[in-house]
């Protein structure tokens, strides 16, 4: 099965394969949380619910009207989604459980370049193509998340895209080095057999949208796991007041990381609580990537400091970045693009002396989109029969009476 936008529209493979993709990416993403009714915490857990769903707020700033990166005006998001198979790995066959995440920071982000940095808080794994983000602090391709075993594959078909979507790349614009970031999923997939195609990373390309975003075993989330929980894909944002300019910043995550013992939700020690349900087989989750966006207008200088804060909203879930870990963060700004033809540019620059807000909003949207990739994922049974549980969110309301905290029946 291959499932694009994680809701409602799925796709054989061979209709990926025959080029069925494109006319079905035209199709809006579905499965998306912003417009789901809000519940009381005494109310019955009827599937997965976000975290303020929960009536766990994370914060005092507002949310976007999605509380996903996609507020952030001009950001789109596609997933492409594969889950097939079950029973003892088979190298090369499957069971499968992989994806794509492909995040476009602007309409038009190759002829018009946006403001980015990155911060590396510990370096196992891989972000590629940041060479041009490093030399010229811009960003001038999507960004795509993964396994670690689909990297280069996912980087051929975005650059597949690329030549297709911008023919002038090669003669007057460079060759650009595509952007794929990827964590570990061999826990629940064949990592050997590299299971995705040019087709599949097009298809995520393609059906990018505004709009909610799917979370959880989503695209580049499906295999993957949390605080030995089950994670994936999450994603919050956060809206500046008007008088701030009204600017939104938004975080996408791919969780997969730290250990049950860490994770902690709004300070309460969760993960010491729930010590049942350990994952089937003992390997430990390893890798987390952030992407933080923002319209506001921001120099590369001022984007890492907003890298450097995004990490401070993930320690506040309890990870503490371990040594195996792989946790790489990237920030852009579409509020700040360049004209490749043009000589100059003329734009304005955020004041750092009004910047404790964005920093602030930086923390509390990427504590959030943690929080919320593990709130969204289902428990998932891969190779081997090995099994990722869902955090029980049914268990949540007395863990916090326990702890002396109240949730809010009223979100």
């Amino acid at each position: 099965m291959v499932r694009r936008g994680g809701g409602g529209t799925r796709l054989s493979r061979r209709e990926l394969l025959t080029g069925a993709a494109a006319a079905a990416a035209s199709l809006p993403l579905l499965g998306g949380c912003g417009a789901t009714p809000r519940i009381a915490p005494a109310a019955p857990f009827a599937g997965r619910r976000r975290l303020r769903e929960l009536g766990i707020v994370i914060g005092e700033l507002p949310t976007g009207r999605w509380n996903a990166i996609t507020d952030v005006p001009g950001v789109r998001v596609g997933h492409v989604t594969r889950i097939e198979g079950a029973g003892p790995l088979v190298p090369g066959k499957g069971p499968i459980r992989t994806g794509v995440t492909a995040i476009l920071p602007t309409e038009d982000v190759v002829r018009e370049p946006v403001a980015a940095a990155r911060f590396t808080l510990n370096g196992n794994g891989e972000l590629t193509g940041l060479g041009v983000v490093d030399r010229s602090g811009t960003l001038e391709v999507p960004i795509l998340l993964t396994d670690t075993s689909n990297v280069g594959r996912v980087m051929n078909g975005a650059l597949s895209w690329l030549l297709e979507t911008y023919p002038e790349i090669g003669d007057s614009v460079p060759v650009p080095t595509p952007v794929v970031g990827e964590t570990w999923a061999a826990f629940l997939h064949d990592a050997e057999g590299r299971h995705l195609s040019d087709e599949h990373v097009m298809a995520a390309l393609r059906g990018a949208a505004s709009g909610p975003v799917p979370e959880g075993a989503v695209g580049g989330g499906t295999g993957m796991m949390a605080y030995g929980f089950k994670g994936g894909i999450g994603t919050a944002s956060r809206r500046l007041s008007e008088e701030e300019g009204g600017y939104t910043i938004g975080v996408l995550v791919q969780a997969n990381h730290g250990r049950r013992g860490q994770l902690r939700v709004q300070g309460v020690p969760v993960g010491q609580e729930i010590r049942d349900l350990p994952p089937h087989e003992g390997r430990k989750s390893k890798s987390i990537l952030i992407v933080g966006a923002t319209d506001a207008p921001m120099l590369p200088v001022q984007l890492g400091r907003l890298c450097k804060r995004m990490a401070l909203g993930l320690g506040r879930t309890g990870a503490v970045s371990m040594h195996g870990s792989g946790d790489l963060l990237l920030f852009f700004s579409n509020g700040m693009k360049g004209r490749r033809e043009a000589a100059t540019s003329a734009v304005q620059v955020w004041n750092d002396e009004q910047f404790d807000r964005c920093i602030q909003a930086s923390v509390e949207a990427t504590e959030e989109a943690v929080l919320n990739a593990l709130c969204m994922a289902e428990t998932m049974t891969g190779v081997d029969g090995n099994t990722a549980h869902a955090l029980p969110l049914e268990r949540l309301p007395a863990l916090f009476d326990a702890h002396g905290r109240a949730l809010d029946a009223t979100r």
